[in-house]
């Protein structure tokens, strides 16, 4: 009975007049016929590869070509092939830009389909270069999907523009990475010439090491990969392996490769660092305590300048107060004081105000607490704090700021912070002056 049924619908789909519907009308026939097990399927496909030949409207007939290739897959990859070769032939032909959208349509279902065979060839076809490259970088990352590295990486060379190339390279390098193949790791680092994609594969390194709990030996083959790179790339390339190495904790193993480096690119490099973990306390702190002695100030300056600019957390206060007890540099020591008043800590940051011996320093030190405890509504507090400069010139600058301050309290409910500034402005003029 069914048998009889199928083929009055495949003498019916007969006498659809449009050649492009009854086409693909017969191939999806031939689809739900295949999965129903009748023996049928092979005549409706074969009525439609007839249909097609009837379709005047080239076109048409490669989009139908397409549909009967894609609903054949199912059935045979052999049969799909031959008519997607059918309309890669056909679309050859075609004027630009029907045809760089015809191929780029034909690319994605073969690649849907997963079809063996000549897609690279279908995909270097288009003429467009963005088209052409974006296809590629998709080929790319489906043959890595399905486990064909080296099909993929043979496909890197043919990509022509960036950023396309190298986020080819990128993909190949994360798939390397994730099996453990260091070596192909290391070849195709030498394959990128920009700092931006330098960086995010180093990124990419350092955070698969981690997760492989690799030997330190693996972490040092590629910093020396990263110092072999050309000069230009050098510097940016062992930074950001390094800042990323140290963002994922790994802090004494930086430490130790920047203590064979020169200044000022070792400085450059901490810096980054400290830019980098700045909202890890944790992290902030372990470098503080590590770091070496000769770098100790510029850190403590870096990251004392990070913290004044975010917000104020007492989470960072251990962090402050190694800095503190660390550091005989009265300017850092200032920085360190101005921050524990923001917290309202205010006898630990007059503790360290008192070891600033310079007057400039002492009346900013000072000063900043005085604020500090003014937008506490702390007057009293504020003028002791005031008074804690014993140099006639500044300690007179420094009252009469606090006092004015105290007033614009009361008129205007605020108080500014500038007092960095006036005592900046106040020593221009007494130099300008003659004064000392």
């Amino acid at each position: 009975m069914n048998g009889k049924l199928h083929s009055e619908i495949l003498d019916l789909t007969g006498n659809i007049q449009d050649g492009y519907l009854r086409a693909v009308t017969y191939a999806r026939l031939g689809y739900n016929l295949y999965h129903l097990k009748s023996p049928m399927y092979k005549r409706a496909f074969d009525k439609a590869l007839t249909a097609v030949n009837t379709i005047k409207n080239p076109y048409l007939m490669a989009k139908a070509l397409l549909e009967i290739g894609t609903y054949i897959h199912s059935i045979s990859e052999k049969a799909s092939k031959k008519v997607f070769r059918q309309a890669y032939e056909a679309i050859k032909g075609f004027p630009q830009p029907i045809k760089d959208d015809l191929l780029e349509e034909l690319v994605l279902r073969v690649l849907e389909l997963n079809v063996n065979g000549s897609v690279v060839e279908y995909a270097l076809s288009i003429e467009n270069e963005i088209k052409r490259n974006e296809i590629l970088l998709r080929l790319v990352k489906h043959l890595i999907n399905s486990g064909s590295i080296q099909k993929a990486r043979s496909i890197v060379g043919e990509i022509s523009e960036e950023p396309w190339k190298s986020l080819a390279i990128i993909e190949l390098l994360k798939a390397h990475l994730q099996r453990e193949e260091f070596g192909s790791v290391m070849l195709l680092l030498q394959m990128l010439d920009s700092e931006y994609w330098i960086s995010e594969a180093m990124r990419e390194i350092a955070r698969r090491l981690k997760d492989a709990d690799v030997p330190r030996e693996t972490y040092e083959k590629f910093v020396n990969v990263a110092m072999g790179l050309s000069e230009e790339n050098r510097f940016n390339a062992l930074k950001a392996l390094l800042v990323s190495i140290g963002e994922l904790g790994e802090i004494d193993f930086v430490l130790n490769v920047l203590s064979k480096l020169e200044d000022p690119e070792r400085l450059e490099m901490l810096r980054s660092l400290v830019g980098t973990i700045v909202d890890r306390e944790d992290l902030l702190l372990e470098l503080i305590k590590k770091v070496d002695k000769r770098d100790f100030d510029q850190v403590a300056r870096y990251i004392m300048d990070n913290l004044l600019e975010g917000p104020i957390d007492e989470v960072y206060k251990p962090a402050v107060l190694e800095i503190g007890k660390r550091t005989p540099n009265e300017s850092i020591l200032v920085k360190v004081t101005t921050y524990l008043a923001k917290l309202g800590d205010f006898s630990t940051a007059m503790r360290f105000a008192s070891h600033v011996s310079d007057n400039y320093l002492r009346s900013l030190a000072f000063g900043s607490i005085a604020v500090a405890m003014l937008k506490k509504n702390n007057v009293s507090g504020a003028i002791d704090a005031a008074l804690e400069v014993k140099d006639p010139r500044w300690g007179s600058w420094l009252l009469s700021e606090i006092l004015v301050k105290i007033l614009e309290l009361e008129r205007k409910g605020v108080v500014k912070e500038d007092i960095e500034k006036k005592a900046f402005d106040q020593r221009t003029l007494w130099e300008k002056s003659g004064g000392s």
